[in-house]
């Protein structure tokens, strides 16, 4: 027989048996849109979490910072060598010390980071509102969501106002204490105005360390230092840490999110191949009881000549265009499911005030792989049927009632 009358009597099914095909194929539809379901979630929140966190180059930034008993200080003996090792594009310290903060006739204690801009930059820290600290003008500041908590204003409310600090610069013999009296007063004198707001809960401001030329910085407590490549990353790490040093990277943070994340998208995954378990059980049966109901219609097709392979041909091929139609009405499912969650959550969000998200991803490659599985689900949920059908002697089918 050939392949187009073999493909003509595998659909003959959307003809003779419509309602039955179309609810086989949309219970093979439920259990593919379960699974891409599931799946596009796991992806959407990695995919959130992540682009909340990291920027591309903070992935290729190492994070430096002394260990505890000081032996080897972060100076600028030790920066510029850091500097000269191979493979290191950049380098951005920062200098973390107390400050009192006063806003009009308001002051609190403060945290202040002084850096240069390229420290958030290569932090991946991202300013929601506002810009971030720039080299144009050196006193613009980046403040804390907390912060305005304490002052009492709203973060838009802070946008462009002025604030003055006075910091408290530790002596160097008495660095580890805490008391005020181990500390020396800078007043720079000048007020900064409030140019970003960052999500935090502490009472962080960003200063930028151009705009303190008379503060006399001797050592600084942290370091990013950028990679040229991820390849050399490790053999840099290897060096700083030679010298006495502490490293971290955020890389290492994100490796471990994604092994959490993947193992999260495998449960995921499981919940919804049981629901595409219950509709390939489905689907056999639907291809049992057609075997039975064309029991006689087998018989006449091979006295007349059709052979047995192309009896089996008919039968998988029948099964596998209903699992790959179930595939196709999968995706729909699956996608417009995620819509409408997506957009329900996102509704509940704007009502409690918070920001948009985007819960929901889904890769191509993994949509087409979805698509292919499940015309292979439904190949082989054909193949007991297509078997048993081409052993069926023609004399019994014609003979069957």
């Amino acid at each position: 027989m050939r392949f187009i009358d073999l493909f003509k009597l595998s659909t003959r099914m959307f003809r003779a048996r419509t309602s039955r095909t179309l609810l086989t194929i949309l219970g093979m539809g439920i259990g593919i849109g379960a699974i891409l379901f599931l799946v596009s979630l796991g992806y959407g929140l990695q995919k959130t979490l992540l682009e909340k966190i990291t920027t591309a180059e903070s992935l290729l930034t190492l994070d430096v910072t002394e260990v505890k008993s000081g032996v080897v200080s972060l100076d600028r003996g030790m920066l510029e060598k850091i500097k000269n090792i191979g493979g290191v594009s950049e380098i951005s310290p920062a200098f973390q010390t107390a400050a009192q903060g006063k806003f009009e006739d308001i002051s609190a204690d403060l945290s202040v980071i002084t850096t240069k801009p390229s420290f958030l930059r290569l932090g991946g820290i991202k300013v929601p509102k506002g810009n971030s600290l720039n080299e144009e003008n050196k006193e613009q500041v980046i403040i804390s969501s907390s912060i305005s908590q304490v002052f009492g204003k709203s973060a838009d409310e802070l946008m462009g106002k002025e604030i003055s600090f006075t910091f408290y610069i530790p002596k160097e013999e008495n660095i580890e204490s805490s008391l005020k009296s181990n500390f020396e007063t800078f007043d720079p004198e000048k007020k900064y105005t409030i140019a970003g707001v960052i999500e935090s809960d502490e009472n962080i401001v960003y200063v930028n360390l151009d705009s303190l030329e008379n503060m006399k910085i001797e050592k600084y407590s942290q370091l990013k230092v950028k990679c040229e490549n991820s390849v050399v990353m490790g053999q840099i790490r290897d060096k700083i840490l030679a010298e006495g040093l502490l490293v971290s990277s955020l890389s290492d943070t994100v490796e471990q999110a994604n092994q959490i994340f993947r193992v999260i998208q495998i449960i995921l995954m499981l919940f919804g191949i049981i629901a595409l378990v219950v509709s390939a059980i489905g689907m056999f049966n639907t291809m049992t009881i057609a075997l039975l109901e064309r029991t006689e219609e087998i018989g006449i097709m091979k006295s007349i000549g059709a052979t047995d392979g192309a009896i089996s041909v008919m039968f998988v091929m029948e099964s596998a265009i209903m699992g790959f139609l179930g595939g196709l009405g999968g995706v729909a499912i699956g996608l417009l499911g995620g819509e409408l969650f997506n957009g329900l959550v996102n509704f509940i969000a704007k009502k409690l005030g918070g920001e948009p998200v985007d819960l929901f991803s889904s890769p191509l490659w993994f949509i087409l792989l979805i698509i292919i599985f499940a015309a292979v689900v439904g190949f082989f949920t054909g193949i007991v049927p297509a078997r048993r059908a081409s052993k069926i002697d023609p004399l019994d089918a014609l003979r069957y009632k």
